[in-house]
């Protein structure tokens, strides 16, 4: 397990631009997003021979079933935020809520970032952690899900870079922190790119 990032927005989005740009994490996306290959068609059938019905699909039954599941919705957030009080708390105030919190898919903490931003809210100050009413940027979303337990450090910095990986996918070659700050940027904006992420991550089976 790799040392936990400093605990920081801007750390969080130098970390997340690492991974994603080293060699191991396009590898992981090119294997998980690339398309298997097609089975062959079958032959024409010989006189008197038969075949399953398995034999006139044209992908194994297995992937089938895979994109099948793959297309249910990514499992959410099981459990709420504390209340208004704990958007402005000082974050060490919840670290015990970390004792013996099983790991969490980076989509799962991804959902927890995005009930960050919908129920404490979301600013785009330059790398401010938060505002003086707890609203947190995207990378502070993804911070507070982790502070509060949901995830470790390795989960949120795999989050991060899905993220990136999805603004990648749009055009943006700059890191979270500045798309977050982009002049006209709004909390839907930032609420689109945590759903795409969610998808984009649950697809991957992450």
């Amino acid at each position: 397990m790799s040392p936990a990032p400093q605990f920081a927005p801007d750390a969080l989005d130098r970390e997340a631009a690492a991974l994603y740009e080293s060699a191991v994490w396009q590898r992981i996306v090119t294997d998980w997003t690339a398309p298997e290959p097609l089975a062959p068609a079958p032959g024409p059938l010989s006189p008197g021979e038969g075949r399953s019905w398995r034999d006139l699909l044209s992908v194994p039954v297995e992937r089938l079933v895979a994109e099948a599941l793959d297309a249910l919705p990514a499992p959410g957030p099981v459990e709420r935020l504390p209340g208004r009080i704990g958007a402005v708390l000082p974050d060490r105030l919840h670290a015990w809520r970390r004792i013996g919190r099983p790991e969490l898919r980076p989509s799962v903490h991804l959902g927890y970032a995005r009930l960050v931003l919908t129920e404490w809210g979301w600013q785009n100050a330059p790398y401010r952690l938060r505002d003086r009413r707890g609203a947190r940027c995207v990378c502070g979303a993804l911070l507070a899900a982790h502070r509060l337990g949901h995830g470790g450090a390795d989960t949120m910095n795999e989050a991060a870079a899905w993220i990136m990986t999805e603004l990648r996918s749009r055009g943006w070659r700059d890191l979270i922190g500045p798309w977050n700050r982009a002049p006209g940027r709004t909390a839907e904006d930032a609420l689109d790119l945590l759903d795409a992420t969610i998808r984009r991550a649950a697809l991957a089976g992450r």
